[in-house]
């Protein structure tokens, strides 16, 4: 009864006073002075996992963005490719589609598939043969201009030897006849390669002829070795050739020779199969 009675009176003291009595303030203290040093390492640990988790969320994000750029390179390299190959395409049908308007020749297009290194024989190879036609000497070219004549042949592919690689000198060269394009009638000479000044030359022209820079030089189709009308290049000038009796003029390739993917042989009717 004496427990019980002392049990209401401190209950009832308790519940009248409004503040804390000293002990209770030093044991609310020391409980928040050790609840705060023990909040901030379990916090910074908590922070650390909660790094880590998102660290583990942002290698993947990269490793997604990785992949997404690489597939956009390659599609880009693709797409660059496709839009190279369609204004090549492009170039080819249109050189086409004129020259029907001018000459009834036929054109088989050929994909390069090599080009020698070889500074003594810069042939070039494609994958056409004698079973797609094609025969030795036939001219080849490409939209901008002669590229060289079809040197030898095998079933499935034929060697081109560049019209920059003839030699003169040799006694299966080919002369090639040219004319001025406009001035067929008055303008006429035989082309051959310059290779220490690395251009074509237009030599035995007539000393009346008036053959001006920047004049297109094109075949004469003399001889029937080569069918007429085909671009060679540019006249660059024009000078007295020797002895003084004729000129010699310095003509400026149009055929690109460095990175061709694709050329066009040309077909010239058979006179005597017509």
């Amino acid at each position: 009864m004496i427990g019980l009675i002392l049990f209401i009176a401190i209950m009832g003291y308790t519940l009248r006073r409004s503040g804390a009595t000293w002990p209770e303030r030093f044991v609310n203290d020391a409980f928040g002075t050790v609840q705060g040093a023990l909040y901030r390492p379990v916090g910074a640990v908590a922070e650390f996992f909660r790094d880590l988790g998102r660290l583990s969320d942002v290698y993947k994000e990269n490793e997604v963005l990785k992949q997404t750029v690489a597939r956009y390179t390659q599609d880009r390299v693709r797409y660059n490719k496709i839009e190279s190959d369609n204004k090549r395409y492009e170039e080819l049908l249109h050189f086409t589609e004129t020259q029907k308007q001018f000459y009834n020749y036929k054109y088989l297009f050929a994909q390069v598939i090599a080009s020698s290194t070889n500074p003594y024989d810069k042939t070039i190879k494609i994958l056409l043969g004698s079973r797609d036609g094609i025969k030795e000497r036939m001219a080849v070219i490409t939209a901008d201009g002669l590229v060289g004549l079809v040197s030898s042949v095998s079933e499935f592919t034929s060697t081109v030897m560049p019209i920059t690689e003839m030699d003169p000198a040799s006694p299966d060269v080919i002369s090639i006849s040219a004319t001025i394009s406009g001035k067929e009638d008055s303008a006429f000479g035989i082309i051959e390669y310059n290779k220490e000044n690395g251009v074509l030359q237009m030599s035995k022209i007539d000393e009346n002829a008036k053959v001006e820079k920047g004049d297109t030089v094109v075949t004469a189709g003399k001889g029937n070795l080569l069918p007429k009308g085909l671009i060679i290049g540019t006249v660059l000038s024009n000078q007295v050739g020797d002895y003084g009796l004729t000129h010699t003029a310095t003509i400026q390739p149009a055929a690109k020779f460095d990175h061709l993917y694709e050329v066009m042989v040309v077909v010239a009717p058979d006179p005597d199969n017509p």
